[in-house]
């Protein structure tokens, strides 16, 4: 039970987060979102804003069209990938799902799944990994 408070308790500290982070591109706070590799996808920038033992944070910025090819997270007991502007499609074990803001979905580690911004401007996703 304790596990699940204290989640929930970083859960709702992430959300408020996001809210100032989603509202400025590029950078946040000092946030520096820098580009995957072309072997991930194209389109796609990202940086931590909460890195440590247990827990890791990633704000990542979809360009319009952008893609983040289809991977696994082997290394995490489970993610949640939660847009928080713009529309994404994910794609988990090759079924699509067409997100909007805050439709938050959970991801078991080491499922396949991949995304891509639909729209006309760049989307804002969080992506929080809770470690083996």
């Amino acid at each position: 039970m304790g596990r699940s408070v204290s989640g929930l308790a970083f859960l709702l500290a992430l959300s408020w987060l996001a809210s100032a982070v989603a509202q400025t591109p590029g950078t946040a706070g000092g946030v520096v979102l820098k580009p995957t590799s072309e072997a991930s996808g194209h389109g796609i920038s990202n940086a931590a804003v909460l890195d440590q033992s247990g827990a890791r944070v990633l704000r990542v910025d979809v360009e319009p069209n952008g893609v983040r090819n289809v991977h696994t997270h082997d290394k995490v007991d489970f993610h949640l990938f939660i847009p928080i502007s713009g529309t994404v499609r994910l794609e988990v074990d090759g079924k699509p799902l067409e997100l909007v803001p805050w439709q938050a979905q959970y991801i078991k580690g080491g499922t396949k799944h991949g995304f891509a911004n639909t729209g006309s401007t760049t989307a804002t996703v969080m992506e929080v990994f809770v470690t083996k």
